[in-house]
């Protein structure tokens, strides 16, 4: 049964130089057009899986960038979502946003829609890293933006930043913590650089120009970032998130408890009734596919057994309270050490993990080597 609902918007006014999700510019593409698929893909879906969506608790707008749309577009997406999918157990509705796109008239068009949570990429509070990692948009664009969103009635806001960009020193790095905790927001989240295939900094990667800092500097950006939060009152709930009590993420942490949710758009991802699926990418192509009756599926994998348990291990391990022994036998109907002490005890002895009697986390030392970590759950075929 899943627990929330993902909505992909692939559209941009500009495209970030990290940025590998599936998206395109806004300009001459057929958006409205796209909003309508979406409602037909939801409808489709969810008169399939009548029963998955029962109990749905979040649902997530991401991107691309959802606040690209025009207010009026805005508006008709939330119209749909609160047609076809069941609103009565969503007690946390996120829509991820530009500081520089989000105008009190789309502010309105979100709240008024049944958001209750903005998302901002907000990345860093230094102009010349700003430029370089191809963000448009500027502080006084933040500070407006944050005032206006309270103004409307938004309380729960959360702005993501970024460590280990091109160039980065510690010192641009702790004036842009200083500058994000002076907004004294409820939920922060902090993301190291990762060069991933197919963006502008991959291929610049490859040419040998992109100045990375070094392993230590990163590794010590985050012990920074640790620090800070915790003397900020932001208890650190998952390796890359940090919120005040009554302010984690409830959509985020359905991915780290490795229940299901249902994936809707071009490129989107899912994982419903067992089976992990993806959605066709180029948006005239999802767009036919929906309005010829067909769901736009691309791939559809069943999870075997062994998957799962992988997957219970490495993203139960994200959380900072860990994986329990309960919820563990719960899933799979036997204790965690049947198949897991060895490494549990190894990983322990190497001050990685710490456990006691209700279950495993990662200490201190193993959120710097998470990956590292997780590796050690993987199974033989």
């Amino acid at each position: 049964m899943a627990r929330g609902v993902y909505i992909h918007i692939p559209f941009c006014h500009q495209i970030c130089n990290y940025c590998d999700f599936n998206k395109v510019f806004f300009k001459n593409q057929p958006v409205d057009e796209y909003i309508e698929a979406l409602g037909k893909e939801m409808e489709m879906t969810v008169r399939a899986n009548p029963t998955a969506f029962e109990q749905i608790e979040t649902i997530f707008l991401g991107g691309g960038t959802p606040t690209a749309l025009t207010a009026m577009q805005i508006t008709r997406l939330l119209q749909l979502v609160r047609l076809h999918i069941p609103m009565h157990n969503v007690t946390e509705f996120t829509s991820e946003a530009n500081p520089d796109e989000l105008t009190v008239e789309k502010l309105r068009a979100l709240y008024n829609g049944g958001v209750n949570r903005l998302s901002m990429g907000v990345q860093s509070f230094d102009q010349s890293l700003l430029e370089k990692i191809g963000r448009t948009h500027s502080n006084e664009h933040v500070y407006e933006t944050i005032a206006n969103a309270k103004k409307v009635g938004f309380e729960n806001i959360s702005i993501d930043l970024m460590y280990g960009l091109p160039n980065q020193t510690m010192e641009q790095w702790q004036n842009t913590l200083q500058a994000a905790f002076a907004l004294k927001l409820p939920h922060y989240s902090a993301y190291s650089l990762i060069v991933e295939p197919k963006t502008i900094f991959y291929i610049q990667y490859a040419k040998g120009k992109l100045p990375l800092p070094s392993e230590d500097l990163e590794a010590d950006m985050y012990d920074v970032l640790m620090q800070q939060m915790e003397v900020h009152g932001l208890h650190q709930y998952e390796i890359s998130n940090f919120a005040q009590e009554g302010f984690a993420s409830t959509h985020n942490k359905i991915y780290w408890d490795n229940d299901e949710y249902a994936g809707f758009g071009a490129g989107a991802h899912g994982y419903l009734a067992g089976v992990r699926y993806s959605n066709v990418g180029p948006i005239k192509k999802y767009i036919e596919t929906v309005q010829s009756g067909e769901r736009p599926l691309i791939h559809e994998h069943k999870v075997t057994i062994a998957e799962k348990l992988e997957e219970q291990m490495f993203l139960g391990l994200r959380k900072t309270a860990g994986i329990t022994y309960k919820e563990y036998e719960e899933k799979f109907s036997e204790h965690m050490f049947n198949r897991y002490k060895e490494i549990i005890e190894k990983l322990v002895k190497e001050g990685l993990l710490e456990q006691d009697d209700v279950g495993i986390r990662l200490t201190r030392k193993g959120r710097f080597v998470g990956n590292e970590v997780f590796q050690q759950f993987l199974l033989e075929d």
